[in-house]
């Protein structure tokens, strides 16, 4: 087991005091949006002043051998922090087989990696989770349509906006949502201003409550990010979920989501490939979103972790690339740290706590985070919350 040092990822729409106060470093004004722990090459982290991805690349049993044979020699996860202090945009991301067909075509267009209008940067998949540590807002999955049809409506905005929104009630299911969706970033001219008329209604039920008030106050919090932006329109055909602590949203191969604000422990395949789908001004490739979006609707599922052991909670996934568990330890007993067989990373959120492996002792504080190679057997003792990741496969 080894010390594991993350990277710090300053987008935009970070917050500037979340994650200084998990690392329990000071705040310097700009903002933290991720941090990294993981081996991918944009932005390895570090062991024993070595690059993790070095580190495997050279030992690479370090990792297991199930996950050797399914992935090759390279951790198939990446753990991160992520908090939000405004809206990301609209974003899907494509399955195993979807990514690496993207990867070979654009390679073979010879389409530069750096390029602004690569959508696949790699040949991986990116399902993801996010497990909350505040209240945590996002966008997740699409709306039955009739009931979004209904929220306009009750807007009072269904009649100007027929022109668009007429298929969610006209059409049936999927097709009326891809129907609607595309529509939309595609408005222009005096179509364009229709998300402005929209926003117009929003002030009037800014504070009603129930449903509508939600569905109001979800446009003026996107038009202060994204001005009279067409793509509001498109995040307003989703499913506004709100997390507490401790909850999370799995996010599948397909899925449109957009992360709204607050913090989280976020665990995903190793993949940078985000297509994107309104609310930004990068490259939002509409071809490759009508391959890639699952526009089925339904209610979005919430996960709640399941005990497996004493101090043990486990988030289900049904990925291969990784598993998640949240530990809270016991000063006295201790616990064991799940996953063995995998290489692990463990993050620290609170308290004080050391990880022990036979006569060796690594002790970690809020912020710190360990590197445990596929067979070291570890306990965690101290009062303490940390998060663990590993391989799906050990």
């Amino acid at each position: 087991m080894q010390l594991l040092h993350g990277t710090v990822q300053h987008y935009a729409w970070g917050t500037t005091d979340a994650i200084p106060e998990i690392l329990g470093i000071p705040a310097d004004g700009r903002p933290f949006a991720e941090y990294w722990l993981g081996a991918h090459p944009l932005s390895p982290s570090e062991v024993d002043g070595e690059k993790l991805d070095a580190a495997i690349a050279a030992r690479p049993w370090l990792v297991g051998e199930p996950s050797r044979k399914a992935f090759g020699d390279q951790l198939p996860y990446l753990l991160k922090v992520l908090s939000a202090r405004h809206a990301l945009s609209l974003q899907v991301h494509p399955s195993r087989d979807q990514a690496r067909e993207g990867y070979d075509r654009e390679n073979a267009a010879g389409i530069a990696m750096d390029a602004p209008e690569r959508t696949y940067r790699d040949d991986w998949p990116k399902p993801e989770i996010l497990v909350a540590l505040d209240e945590f807002h996002t966008l997740s999955g699409f709306r039955d349509p009739k009931r979004t049809a209904s929220l306009f409506e009750a807007l009072g905005v269904a009649e100007e906006l027929s022109s668009v929104i007429g298929p969610l009630t006209e059409r049936k299911g999927s097709a009326a949502l891809a129907e609607v969706f595309l529509d939309v970033l595609s408005l222009q001219g005096e179509r364009a201003k229709l998300s402005e008329l929209v926003c117009a209604a929003a002030m009037r039920h800014k504070d009603d409550e129930g449903e509508i008030g939600d569905f109001a106050r979800t446009v003026l919090e996107l038009d202060e990010v994204f001005p009279s932006d067409p793509g509001i329109l498109a995040a307003l055909l989703m499913n506004r979920v709100v997390l507490q602590p401790g909850e999370a949203v799995f996010v599948p191969a397909g899925h449109m989501h957009a992360h709204l604000r607050g913090t989280g422990i976020e665990v995903m395949a190793n993949s940078d490939n985000v297509i994107r789908g309104g609310l930004t001004n990068k490259h939002v490739d509409v071809g490759e979103l009508v391959k890639v979006v699952d526009f089925s609707s339904g209610e979005p599922e919430v996960t709640r972790p399941e005990p497996v052991s004493p101090g043990v909670d486990r988030y289900p996934t049904p990925c291969p690339e990784f598993d998640v568990w949240r530990i809270t330890g016991f000063a006295e007993a201790g616990v064991a740290v799940p996953g063995e067989g995998s290489a692990r990373e463990l993050l620290m959120v609170s308290g004080d706590a050391e990880l022990v492996t036979g006569e060796d002792r690594l002790p970690l504080g809020r912020g710190g985070a360990a590197f445990l190679a596929a067979d070291d057997v570890v306990t965690l003792r101290g009062d303490a919350v940390a998060f663990v990741a590993a391989s799906g496969l050990r």
